[in-house]
């Protein structure tokens, strides 16, 4: 009985789960505080945090950056001061943030003596664009410049600059050359270096991204911005490993300045982590500073909409399309959100302010003349097709190939001709990246890897530019493409193609229906052979092409007219017997 009365009483023992009170534990709960908006839980639980690690400088940077985000600019001082003093010297950034305390206290003078400490110690860089706009500020408060001559960063600021204004514009290979050069003067340059890897990103390089990324994080491995930039491409690469060890970084960071809030919050967004980048999207939105920004909204819509909050989802579309003058993309998720709510797609995950590729390319389709146009205005579409041509599907390249082809500028020819020598890529887009290039009237040389060998195919005589390509005019270029492959090698498919494009130039606008695509693609092979002393027969041709001979025959009349083939060959027969 008394054996049974102690195993009762046993059983009835209240189980006990342990728990650690650690700097981590607290950490955890003054971000909780921070979800809330409780600003005094969460000073409170960054204090405990602090108790537990007094050397850790992180610890005592959360803290300030509390204080200040409550107003509370002298408390926040005297902790940054602390971390310079006793903790970490070596923590210039503390300088930075002090300069933004007493900025918003209106001590002037205080903040420019802070900043410019920050720039003769910190060379690299970190928080340098923001400096340079705080600088602006206090140049204007001030009513004065400010003396720039010991400043280390400054040297190649302007540079720097310029090429950020290229970056933003999309002209990401101009942006290159000036990074790559300030670099070589400057190693240690570490903003420049940082947008470095985000243009070769832009440009699809991703090898030479990550490299470049690392080597900031190498000198710096705390960099927000780089952290962010490598988080994303190791999401666009799959390498989940890599990304699961940096997500846990990031989501322990918590950025005192608003553009570095809005930067760990699309970043946590674009790589899937939804319900943290809203936390963050909503203490931007509570500050109020970029809240007339129609891509905050934007950016905040998808965050909830990706965790079930619908109905805040549709109150941030609605205001983002409140704050733009040109609504399509928030009228355009609108739609999808009601979709969603239906059940009929799932939520979009979209961390973009502009429309999904597909979306744009059936708008394009209605209104062609849009393309140019707005591939050259907006460099963040400008620099999705740039990824696109590197690393999307097979359809969207070809999608790409051609839409880049109504820009027609510089960079876009050069980014074309990389693709061509590009090993990994297919050779059919090779082929109409060739079409292409020749279309908008690149006549010099061009070198092509096909099939892993390295061909050049000659310089060719400017056509008329075409200012559009029709997808009917790829079918008909693809059908011949697929019963040459065997046949004809890639000079004589190159040739084939100019032959097609020189056509099309000669008659346009006036170009005939093209009913029969098997018709025009056997005709195309017909005068190819022609032009190549390649033995072909009519009867060949109907039988591969299932075209009639008849048809055959009249397509290939109308490419002569256009294109006089037929005086071209006597004059080049005459001339070859002569030389005999």
């Amino acid at each position: 009985m008394n054996q049974r009365k102690r195993a009762i009483a046993k059983s009835r023992r209240p189980k006990v789960i342990p728990f650690s009170l650690d700097a981590t534990f607290f950490f955890e709960r003054a971000v909780q505080s921070l979800d809330r908006f409780h600003y005094d839980k969460a000073l409170k639980y960054f204090r405990r945090a602090v108790e537990y690690e007094p050397d850790n400088p992180v610890n005592h940077c959360n803290m300030a950056g509390i204080l200040s985000e409550m107003g509370r600019y002298e408390e926040s001082n005297v902790i940054l001061r602390s971390v310079l003093d006793q903790i970490d010297p070596a923590m210039t950034e503390c300088y930075y943030y002090l300069a933004n305390n007493y900025a918003n206290m209106e001590l002037y003078e205080a903040a420019e003596e802070s900043l410019v400490r920050y720039l003769e110690t910190d060379a690299e860089g970190q928080f340098l664009d923001e400096a340079d706009e705080l600088l602006d500020l206090l140049n204007y408060e001030l009513n004065r410049p400010t003396k720039l001559s010991t400043i280390k960063s400054k040297e190649n600021l302007y540079a720097h600059d310029k090429a950020r204004e290229l970056l933003e514009a999309g002209r990401f290979a101009e942006a290159v050359r000036i990074l790559e050069d300030i670099i070589g003067r400057q190693p240690d340059f570490l903003a420049a270096r940082n947008n470095l890897g985000l243009a070769y990103y832009y440009m699809g390089l991703f090898d030479k991204s990550v490299q470049t990324i690392g080597e900031v994080l190498a000198a710096e491995p705390g960099n927000l911005h780089a952290l962010c930039n490598l988080a994303i491409f190791y999401q666009h690469a799959n390498q989940r490993s890599e990304l699961t060890s940096l997500v846990a970084v990031l989501k322990k960071t918590v950025p005192i300045h608003p553009e570095h809030v809005f930067k760990l919050a699309t970043t946590l967004g674009i790589i899937g982590d939804h319900r943290e980048a809203y936390r963050h999207f909503r203490r931007l939105l509570r500050t109020g500073e970029l809240a007339g920004e129609p891509s905050l909204h934007h950016f905040a819509a998808v965050a909830a909409a990706n965790i079930g909050r619908l109905d805040d989802a549709e109150r941030h579309w609605l205001q983002a399309k409140r704050l733009d003058p040109s609504p399509a993309v928030p009228d355009f998720y609108l739609r999808k959100l009601a979709k969603v709510r239906e059940g009929q797609e799932k939520a979009p995950a979209q961390y973009h302010y502009h429309l999904p590729f597909d979306e744009q390319f059936r708008e394009w389709e209605k209104r062609p003349e849009l393309v140019s146009a707005t591939l050259k205005k907006d460099p963040l579409i400008r620099s999705s097709f740039f990824w696109a041509l590197r690393h999307g599907d097979r359809r969207t390249k070809m999608q790409v190939i051609q839409a880049l082809g109504l820009v027609a500028d510089e960079e876009v020819i050069e980014a074309l001709k990389a693709f061509l020598v590009d090993p990994e890529e297919d050779d059919e887009l090779k082929r109409v990246a060739v079409l292409v290039l020749r279309s908008i009237g690149v006549e010099d040389a061009l070198n092509v890897m096909f099939s892993g060998r390295t061909l050049t195919l000659e310089a060719r005589r400017r056509s008329a530019r075409l200012p559009v390509w029709d997808s009917s005019w790829q079918g008909i270029l693809e059908q011949a493409m697929s019963q040459m492959a065997e046949r004809y090698d890639v000079v004589q498919q190159h040739d084939m193609m100019t032959l097609w494009v020189d056509y099309l130039s000669r008659v346009y606008p006036d170009v005939p229906k093209l009913h029969n695509a098997s018709g025009w693609a056997a005709a195309l092979e017909y005068w190819t052979a022609k032009m190549h002393r390649k033995t072909v027969t009519y009867a060949d041709l109907v039988s591969r092409y299932g075209a009639s001979q008849a048809t055959i025959s009249r397509y290939a009349n109308r490419i002569d007219e256009a294109c006089g083939i037929r005086e071209k060959l006597k004059l080049t027969n005459r001339s070859f017997q002569e030389q005999g």
